[in-house]
């Protein structure tokens, strides 16, 4: 698997086959499971798709394809400890680290860590299991984790932290955080966001999921965020809004982000997006929305058909490419 660094970068074409297959994997443990964050995987799919493909510049994966039990909490004494951050590659000077933010969001991050193969197709055959790093709720050392990020709002801090020792050793590469915009009713948000610009943090760029929904209900229901773009500036922040499941629109924006974080300002990407895309059935839950447990056996079966359709739908796909590479 080379690096996103190397040769020319994946299209959005790449980018929603890959969203597709990470929403059908993660409607499929919504199932297993009884219940499951499956409208994150709705909203973030292509987010996180087009960050991983054609945005961050990311080394081979050195972790285990299958990820190890649970080593214990960092310590002092305690060698065995270790993160999640080496499934996205080595610590380089030149290339980009990855804070994941919204750690509810975790099974997303683990189907498309599968379907970029730096996790093994096994990877989650230990799934929200007792002793096991792959976490529903992600912590360090859970596959593709760099920072225990929860409750909201914690991990932009660290990020900062990262993204200022990494400017005064001269490295080059960038730090990149993905962020729910529920994370904007946080007011430590709001105080790494100042200090960000204080400091002039310019290798720092953040991805945010606005997708209008949080435990709660809607966004606007609960307390307003609103005008985001506007109130994020006045933190003296680069801002860019976007459809967030438009892969070009989105890689574009981010590439404002300079390479060799030569700016003096975050950039920050407000991306919109839908909680619903790709399952329409879940708009009959609105306005809450934020996990999907199946209230009778009859919306069970619905959802079971409708991922039926899609494996046979992408089994199709695969014989037809087969059938044309032969």
């Amino acid at each position: 698997m080379p690096a996103a660094s190397d040769g020319p970068r994946p299209d959005a074409d790449r980018v929603r086959l890959v969203a597709d297959a990470v929403r059908r994997r993660v409607l499929d443990y919504t199932l297993k499971n009884n219940g499951g964050y499956l409208s994150q995987a709705c909203s973030s799919a292509e987010l996180l798709a087009t960050l991983y493909l054609r945005v961050m510049r990311l080394g081979e994966s050195t972790a285990p394809l299958v990820p190890q039990p649970f080593a214990g909490v960092p310590a002092p004494d305690n060698p065995n400890a270790f993160t999640g951050a080496d499934y996205n590659g080595p610590r380089a000077p030149d290339l980009d680290r990855f804070i994941f933010s919204p750690v509810h969001y975790a099974l997303v991050l683990y189907s498309l860590l599968i379907e970029l193969g730096r996790l093994g197709p096994n990877g989650l055959d230990a799934f929200n299991q007792d002793g096991s790093t792959v976490e529903l709720i992600g912590a360090e050392h859970s596959p593709g984790h760099e920072v225990t990020a929860g409750s909201l709002g914690q991990a932009l801090s660290q990020a900062g932290g990262i993204a200022l020792a990494r400017k005064l050793r001269g490295e080059t590469g960038r730090v990149w955080v993905f962020m729910s915009d529920g994370e904007f009713q946080e007011g430590q948000t709001w105080e790494a966001l100042a200090a960000l610009a204080h400091h002039r943090i310019g290798n720092l760029g953040i991805v945010v999921d606005t997708n209008a929904q949080q435990c709660d209900g809607a966004m606007a229901d609960v307390m307003t965020i609103e005008p985001l773009a506007e109130r994020i500036r006045a933190f003296g922040a680069e801002v860019r809004e976007v459809d967030g499941h438009d892969s070009d629109a989105l890689a574009a924006a981010a590439d404002l982000l300079p390479a060799g974080g030569g700016g003096e300002r975050p950039l920050v990407v407000i991306a919109r997006t839908d909680p619903c895309r790709g399952i329409d059935l879940m708009r009959t839950r609105a306005p809450k929305l934020h996990y999907v447990r199946f209230a009778s056996e009859e919306e069970f079966a619905t959802y079971e058909r409708l991922l039926a359709t899609w494996n046979a739908a992408a089994a199709d796909q695969a014989k037809a490419d087969t059938e044309i590479g032969a």
